[in-house]
């Protein structure tokens, strides 16, 4: 505890200073008879003769003002210690009731797995659509799509740091219900739009490549340096895809949809009525997994409301060309027809036959087989779950660098003061 005391006329002019340890709290300065330094108190030792004497007062009450603002200040810091430190602890027994959760559906939902995969063994046509896709990816051996396809595939390499922040190739993150329209949606995508890599943040992207002092590629560092080490080479341009610098889709989801779809308003004529052979929006006739449904960026949005809607944005799809003509006013980005219509965005038409060299497609899904509610809400909460522990881990290291950081500025002022104090000291005793 620090202590300024005065003694009285009778004694020796004189301050002492006590220093026992001072704790981190709002209150644990404490400056006694600081009173006696008030020129106008009645119990002032100090006779008041002449000029020297005011000045000596105008000092005394100087030190007074300086140490109620030292004291002041240490209790500020204080109170900030206590905030950040009852703030960490609150954060910590919230990731821990997050992790006991986790653990609980992580049980219950391996409840549901023998089932499950009977449920898709039964469904050859659907893996082995998958199944292609991913043999259509590794055709382009020296991508960076084929190579995290190969390093995602193989137990050696599925733990690599160049795959802790990827969620997947474009191609492989959504699937559709029809071969058709499967084609025309990777057509308007284009074959370098379906080999992008998507990650989480750009931590991920700047994991995929490096960069020298000149600015030249680091090949001994990243994507590139796994594949040499397959005896492979990567030369193209490639791109990666950052969730976290998407702008997500803003507006509401369509209520009780298990497929989180948007609630995107329909085309309108200058009738009122929707456009004849109007069947939908891409974004929203894009089949998600079930495990992508929920929190994939660090704002909480899906990939339908990130990756897919910065993809497609309100893309129309109709039933013919002739439809999608004649609802050429009311189309603001883009439409594509199912007989092979396509229009890029308003007034840029493309023409003629599709040239058909867009093999890496969205999967198909020609059967959908169906689980319990049960399974897919478990599944939905785990990974909101793991999401908001992510968050709740970010914020506390976020708040204990604050906490390091107030008690760093706490023991910088308490040293301030007790230099004060001992200066005060000296000078009081002259």
């Amino acid at each position: 505890m620090l202590r300024l005391k005065m003694f009285g006329a009778g004694e020796q002019r004189r301050m002492s200073i006590d220093t026992d340890p001072v704790p981190i709290n709002s209150t644990a300065l404490v400056v006694s008879d600081l009173s006696t330094f008030s020129p106008g108190g009645g119990s002032s030792p100090f006779p008041r003769e002449g000029m020297q004497q005011r000045v000596h007062d105008t000092s005394v009450e100087s030190v007074f003002s300086n140490s109620k603002k030292l004291e002041d200040d240490l209790q500020q810091l204080g109170e900030k210690i206590k905030h950040h430190e009852d703030t960490v602890s609150y954060l910590k027994t919230l990731r821990n009731k997050l992790d006991d959760s986790i653990v609980d559906m992580q049980v219950a939902i391996g409840k549901h797995h023998t089932s499950l995969s009977k449920e898709e063994n039964g469904n050859a046509a659907n893996v082995e659509s998958e199944e292609e896709t991913i043999k259509h990816i590794l055709k382009y051996e020296k991508s960076a799509a084929a190579l995290l396809c190969k390093m995602k595939s193989d137990a050696e390499f599925s733990d690599h740091l160049l795959t802790k922040d990827v969620v997947g190739v474009v191609a492989t993150l959504g699937k559709v219900d029809d071969a058709n329209l499967s084609r025309l949606l990777s057509e308007y995508l284009g074959l370098d739009t379906m080999l992008a890599v998507v990650c989480k943040s750009y931590e991920g992207v700047k994991t995929l490549e490096t960069y020298t002092k000149d600015g030249l590629i680091n090949k001994g560092f990243g994507i590139h340096e796994f594949a040499a080490s397959m005896g492979s080479y990567l030369d193209d341009r490639f791109h990666a895809i950052c969730l976290e610098y998407l702008r997500p889709y803003a507006g509401e989801l369509i209520a009780d949809d298990p497929q989180r779809r948007l609630n995107l308003l329909k085309p309108r004529l200058i009738n009122g009525e929707t456009p004849p052979g109007f069947l939908g929006f891409a974004v929203n006739m894009v089949i998600v997994d079930h495990s992508n449904l929920y929190c994939m960026s660090k704002s909480g949005h899906t990939l339908r409301e990130t990756l897919f809607y910065n993809l497609f944005l309100s893309l129309q799809v109709y039933k013919s060309r002739e439809d999608m003509l004649n609802a050429r006013s009311c189309i603001t980005t883009g439409a594509i027809s199912l007989d092979g219509g396509l229009i890029k965005s308003p007034g840029i038409f493309s023409l003629g036959h599709h040239r058909g060299d867009i093999d890496v497609k969205f999967p198909r899904v020609s059967e959908k087989f169906v689980l319990s509610a049960s399974y897919y809400e478990l599944e939905n909460q785990l990974k909101e779950i793991k999401w908001k522990k992510d968050r709740t881990l970010e914020d506390i290291q976020r708040e204990q660098e604050q906490l390091d950081h107030s008690k760093f500025k706490y023991e910088t002022k308490k040293r301030e003061f007790v230099r004060f104090l001992a200066d005060s000291s000296s000078y009081v005793a002259q």
